[in-house]
């Protein structure tokens, strides 16, 4: 299985997903990137098998403070390409995939839990 994509349609993708959050909610967003990166190369504390889609790390919305306003380095959401193409069959599971990783990153930056996002078809 998988499908062939090169780097800059998988980037097209991910705007689009990015495009599709509403505006609403994206003016929200903030003090965070987006990056796309081939793989997840797991730490020294991190299970060597975990295969990861994306990935948020940093301070969600709902954990900060006054504190944080004082030079923070951004949040970094990462949507990893490879394995996304290895688990679909053709471009629309890719769009599907990307656009379900996506939220699902966005969301933690807004402090929703894996579970709850589970709860709500995004897991």
């Amino acid at each position: 299985m998988g499908v062939w994509m090169d780097e800059d349609e998988f980037e097209e993708a991910v705007d689009a997903a990015l495009a599709r959050i509403p505006r609403r909610l994206a003016s929200h967003m903030d003090n965070v990137a987006v990056f796309i990166e081939d793989r997840h190369h797991p730490g020294p504390h991190d299970d060597p098998r975990t295969v990861l889609l994306g990935l948020y790390e940093g301070i969600p919305l709902t954990r900060r403070d006054s504190w944080y306003a004082a030079g923070s380095l951004p949040d970094r959401i990462t949507i990893f390409r490879e394995p996304i193409l290895e688990i679909c069959r053709n471009r629309e599971e890719v769009e599907r995939e990307v656009l379900v990783t996506v939220v699902h990153e966005v969301a933690h930056h807004f402090g929703i839990s894996d579970a709850r996002l589970h709860e709500l078809g995004w897991g």
